[in-house]
């Protein structure tokens, strides 16, 4: 790619006119189709209570994360510091959603701004603010929860809310996280799963409790896919396989 092509591409009036752009297709989609809600007395009881959670997407639903939050609760969503992360803080200005800004640490290699970022998460959480997290990104694998929500979910002593959508008309984007495009004039439902206790129990590894927090946000994608009338998308296989 030309450098000065690249330079476009990264210069902040550029992204803030795609980001716009996507914003204003996210409210199109929304506000054209018919919705059905299932499982909101989940999230609805600790908004009533005024007691924080971590909610929980997959990367590649995160399009229409903004429209499920229908309560005027102050929002934080973790995201990378690589370049598409920008976009996605300018997306989620215009429906004031909150970014916090940072990559959890993969074993052997540099902390990408991961520690700011618990830092943040939990100064929010303690706040009784909410935060959002996609748990098989910003790269994957695909589907598959790493052990970053489960500790900071257990530091902070709060649930995590698992939430999904689906929506009949749509294409599903060729990338890594198979990326849900949503057509406008639709129908779809958003799916709130019941919250997932990690810290009570002492004695299971991070990795267990991220395993049950996959597994749930699995099925209830499942759910959603099967009730618009798609065969579910599958999680990338585990590490290791060859299959």
């Amino acid at each position: 790619m030309h450098p000065s092509v690249k330079r476009l591409l990264r210069s902040a009036p550029f992204v803030r006119v795609v980001a716009n752009t996507i914003a204003l297709y996210i409210r199109l989609v929304h506000a054209t189709s018919r919705w059905q809600t299932l499982g909101l007395e989940h999230p609805r009881q600790f908004w009533n209570a005024g007691q924080p959670f971590i909610a929980a997407f997959w990367h590649g639903r995160l399009l229409l994360m903004p429209p499920a939050w229908i309560v005027k609760k102050p929002m934080h969503v973790l995201i990378s510091q690589h370049r598409d992360g920008e976009m996605i803080a300018r997306t989620m200005d215009p429906f004031d959603i909150g970014t916090i800004r940072g990559s959890s640490a993969k074993a052997g290699k540099k902390d990408k701004g991961g520690r700011a970022a618990l830092r943040s998460i939990l100064e929010a959480l303690r706040q009784g603010e909410y935060v959002t997290f996609t748990p098989d990104g910003p790269r994957g694998p695909r589907m598959r929860a790493g052990p970053g929500i489960v500790a900071a979910a257990r530091l902070a002593r709060v649930p995590i809310m698992p939430a999904t959508y689906a929506v009949v008309r749509r294409r599903v984007i060729n990338s890594w996280d198979r990326f849900i495009l949503p057509w406008p004039f639709n129908r779809g439902v958003f799916i709130w799963g019941e919250p997932i206790d990690v810290f009570s129990d002492t004695t299971e590894s991070l990795e267990q409790a991220a395993l049950r927090v996959e597994i749930a946000m699995n099925a209830l994608s499942e759910q959603a896919d099967r009730l618009c009338g798609h065969p579910p998308i599958p999680p990338a296989a585990p590490s290791g396989s060859h299959a």
